[in-house]
């Protein structure tokens, strides 16, 4: 990947981050960051007055900081914000992080030499990954604690994975023969200030969750066959008269799935129904609805990921330094926090209709809990408390955290986004979710036995038998765990995606 300041989109993110595409720097960025630094050189050698600069920072800014301790000021500054608490970030996440950051700053924006950006492509390329906790960001100057900790690894001190060993960042960049820098005059304060370590997070989960919504509808589709019920709710001239694309698309990819099935058939003519249950008859709407809010969480990523989101940012060509706010997450913790509740609601109808598949009383003539032998063996009785209590703590989590404020810095900060707390969140709901969508494939699927002879649409024949290579049917009670892991793993691997439904 070449980095030109420019959008970079969740597929091409995770081709860095879980792929390991190599990144370079492009000639024209190279010359932005020129000019940019250029500045920054000329401001420091006539002793100007810049926030960042040649002052302190939050609340010190009013703080003069001699010429002679410039580089002592981004050293402490780094140090000092390298306070993370918690596990640390996965591999993926810290290298999406870090190209993240290397892109914006190729923007030219932010006074920093090419040699920085290089090296942190460099890190890349080579799989030096800098520990970063997952915790300790408000989002407000951006992510300070966690992308402190990556800065951290470009000066040899911290620690970092490398060959997926931990050790002192010293020694990973030596191993990887790289050699550490010593940070100049706004060095330290353009790699912290940032909103890339809730965007690498929350993105690389919002990729997942995009996936998440395709395979709800599979697994909606082999409940619904498995529970006979009707796909006219799926017209797509009631599609038409509430035109939201989502709504279209779910119903589209529904009718698709369940293209030439026989159970169908079987029960077309003579069915007392009129009407199913909301959790089968509104996938459309319901799941529709969830695709554009994590749509639109998307588009937000998009601009972000070719945002300048440091401070003060440099303008080489009117030789002016403007000091703002674009660090501050608000965008990405609200978007974050809308799709952490659209998965969260997703998993409800997930919930409802995996209810229905056990409920003697809702289940169509399928067997008590789909086990074999009810009262002997309980089948799917515990696999549905499961999903109960997986929604129930998606539905604690999927409250707000961009609602939320605490003021820091002395009062500077005094309003903050919350928004890598929003991105923890959603990566916490997703993982929730492909096990419960787990859960409700492998009821389905078990449902869709009791069919038998009758084959379900073509779709949904596909997925049963994704689902068959890795749970057999459930001939006698056994622990469901491992199924519902290796289900979850399976998902989570694009194993349940249908031609046409990739994008």
């Amino acid at each position: 990947m070449e980095l030109k300041g420019e959008q970079i989109s969740l597929v091409q993110l995770a081709a860095v981050a879980v792929g390991g595409e190599a990144v370079h720097i492009s000639p024209l960025a190279r010359s932005r960051i020129v000019a940019s630094r250029k500045l920054i050189e000329q401001i420091v050698a006539r002793d100007a007055v810049v926030y960042g600069v040649t002052t302190g920072f939050g609340k010190l800014s009013d703080v003069r900081i001699p010429q002679s301790e410039l580089r002592q000021l981004q050293l402490n500054l780094v140090r000092s914000h390298a306070c993370g608490i918690g596990n640390p970030l996965s591999e993926a996440e810290v290298r999406a992080m870090t190209v993240l950051r290397a892109n914006v700053l190729s923007l030219g924006f932010s006074g920093i030499r090419c040699e920085v950006i290089e090296l942190l492509c460099e890190m890349l390329n080579r799989r030096v990954c800098p520990v970063v906790p997952e915790k300790g960001s408000v989002g407000a100057s951006g992510d300070l604690a966690p992308l402190a900790h990556l800065a951290l690894g470009l000066i040899g001190e911290g620690e970092a994975f490398f060959e997926w060993e931990r050790m002192t960042s010293a020694e990973a960049l030596r191993r990887a023969h790289l050699k550490p820098l010593q940070f100049e005059a706004k060095e330290g304060l353009a790699l912290l200030n940032g909103t890339q370590a809730m965007h690498a997070v929350g993105g690389l989960a919002l990729l997942r969750a995009k996936l998440l919504a395709r395979v709800a509808d599979v697994a909606g589709a082999m409940s619904l066959e498995a529970l006979k019920g009707t796909p006219a709710a799926f017209d797509l001239r009631l599609q038409d008269a509430r035109p939201h694309p989502g709504q279209k698309a779910v119903a589209e990819h529904l009718l698709s799935l369940m293209e030439g099935s026989e159970i169908r058939q079987s029960h077309i003519e003579g069915d007392p129904r009129v009407q199913d249950a909301y959790s089968l008859r509104c996938m459309p709407q319901v799941h529709g609805a969830v695709r554009g809010a994590l749509t639109h969480c998307e588009d937000v990523l998009l601009i972000e990921s070719a945002s300048a989101t440091d401070n003060p940012l440099v303008f080489a060509e009117s030789g002016e330094v403007i000091s703002g706010g674009n660090f501050h997450g608000a965008p990405l913790a609200l978007a974050f926090d809308y799709a952490a509740i659209a998965i969260a609601d997703l998993m409800s109808m997930s919930e409802r209709r995996s209810d229905r598949l056990v409920n003697p009383d809702k289940n169509e003539g399928l067997p008590a809990f789909l086990a074999r032998h009810p009262g002997l063996e309980s089948g799917f009785m515990t696999a549905h408390v499961a999903a109960a209590s997986l929604v129930n703590e998606a539905r604690v989590l999927a409250h707000p955290a961009s609602v939320d404020n605490i003021t820091t810095s002395g009062g500077k900060e005094d309003h903050v986004s919350m928004g890598m707390t929003s991105a923890l969140k959603l990566r916490a709901i997703v993982d929730l979710a492909e096990n419960l969508l787990a859960i409700e494939l492998l009821a389905a699927a078990e449902g869709l036995e009791h069919r038998h002879p009758l084959k379900a649409g073509v779709g949904v024949e596909r997925a049963f038998a994704a689902v068959r290579k890795i749970a057999p049917p459930l001939v006698q009670d056994r622990s469901l765990s491992a199924d519902i892991t290796h289900v979850a793993e399976a998902i989570r691997r694009g194993d349940f995606e249908v031609e046409g439904e990739k994008s």
